[in-house]
């Protein structure tokens, strides 16, 4: 058995990884030749537990080979980015550059399956055309799922193996196939459908959860108008058996949630007003966080302000979409000097440093914009000696207001009525 796996970004690389794990044989393909020569030299361009380490196993056994280019295969796995467009419709190039570069490779009995994240009627209307210059007939030769990823970064090992899997394949014949090879190492449920409505349930279930934060995010505004502790309040209200309520946050991030509803939205715009609306809240969240540190620091002179957080989300080094960059953004047009931080990211920008003392140190707010596990064990009775105004505003209600108290922090949880004056 070989598989070739088309892309080698966060979910990609895993996968190919995991399969060769469980013995087939992998072609890992990224059409980026920087990415392909630094896996060969046992490095990530990504940060994942435990990937390094199996991935050298499986690269040492002979079962895991890289190249820029794919091979004949038995089956071929695309996993490239599906990002979107300044107009919010879906950039399908790379699904549609990874189908044609596979096209020439593939033989009668082959199984392709689309792990991208895309908008429904993507397999029936972009890879087929495509897959059907190979001359095979689509469903009886040449056999075609899609079964998008359901997993989350920093977990990612785990959730391969436990979570359900969604199956959706063109014809009976090509979600056998499909069940067949993900049950080498799925040990949760896998679920058969068709093509459309795989590509639904995926965009479905980032969709549940951007609506519900865009009604934690429209809480949290409403709590600083009205004057009540937005996070008890979310916590009392999801002692009830049939609420689950999220929690707001400085706007969504990730690969998923901020882009999936727009794929909706494409395809029915006039039925996704909920969608939209939802959307819309959790856009503009950033630049309702961005007010209200210029807020806290509009009476200081020349104002330094430390910005901690870049990923999108705790303990992981991705950054695509992440909130903390529009927020960015909208500080650096105005008068205030920036400092960033953030442990797991490796990216160089303006106004980034390298150590968490460099990032306080004269600093007039500290703004927690990631909840990674190092901002919550962090020294802040240290961290306030180095700051010029111990301001600290928490858009992830990360730390404890009682101890900050304790420090003679002014402590601004998002979603509380915003404090000026020092505790007493």
């Amino acid at each position: 058995m070989k598989l070739c796996v088309m892309g080698l970004g966060y979910i990609g690389l895993p996968t190919a990884v995991m399969f060769a794990k469980y013995g087939v044989e992998v072609l890992g393909v990224d059409v980026n030749e920087a990415v392909i020569k630094k896996l060969k030299n046992r490095e990530l361009h990504i940060e994942e537990p435990g990937l390094e380490e199996l991935m050298a196993e499986v690269m040492d056994t002979g079962l895991l080979k890289l190249s820029t280019e794919p091979e004949h295969a038995n089956a071929f796995i695309i996993a490239v980015p599906t990002p979107i467009n300044r107009d919010k419709t879906a950039n399908l190039d790379y699904v549609k550059g990874a189908t044609e570069m596979i096209t020439p490779f593939v033989q009668s009995g082959n199984l392709i399956i689309l792990e991208s994240t895309v908008p429904p009627k993507t397999v029936e209307n972009v890879m087929i055309p495509i897959l059907e210059k190979s001359g095979l007939a689509i469903g009886k030769d040449l056999f075609i799922s899609h079964s998008p990823e359901r997993v989350m970064p920093g977990n990612l090992f785990e959730e391969l193996v436990s979570n359900d899997r969604i199956v959706g394949g063109i014809n009976e014949r090509s979600s056998q196939m499909t069940v067949e090879l993900y049950k080498r190492f799925v040990k949760g449920t896998i679920h058969v459908t068709d093509s459309t409505t795989a590509e639904m349930v995926k965009l479905m279930e980032n969709t549940y959860r951007d609506i519900n934060i865009a009604f934690a995010n429209e809480l949290a505004r409403i709590a600083e108008t009205v004057g009540f502790n937005v996070w008890e309040a979310i916590d009392l209200a999801n002692c009830h058996p049939r609420v689950n309520i999220h929690k707001p946050g400085p706007g969504v991030g990730g690969h998923c949630i901020a882009v999936d509803p727009w794929f909706i939205i494409e395809q029915a715009p006039m039925e996704s007003k909920l969608i939209s609306l939802s959307r819309d809240i959790n856009e503009t969240t950033p630049h309702h966080v961005s007010g209200q540190v210029e807020e806290l620091v509009k009476d200081k002179d020349q104002p330094v302000v430390t910005l901690l957080g870049l990923a999108f989300k705790g303990n992981i080094d991705d950054m695509r979409e992440s909130p903390s960059l529009e927020i960015i953004d909208n500080l650096s047009k105005k008068e205030l000097q920036l400092k960033i931080f953030d442990p797991h990211v490796v990216e160089e920008m303006d106004g980034k440093v390298a150590t968490i003392e460099e990032a306080v140190t004269g600093s007039d707010c500290v703004v927690i914009l990631t909840d990674h596990h190092k901002f919550k064990t962090l020294d802040y009775q240290k961290i306030k000696e180095l700051m010029r105004t111990p301001v600290i505003y928490d858009t992830r209600n990360l730390l404890n207001e009682e101890e900050l108290k304790d420090y003679g922090y002014i402590y601004n949880p998002i979603g509380a009525p915003m404090k000026r004056t020092r505790y007493v």
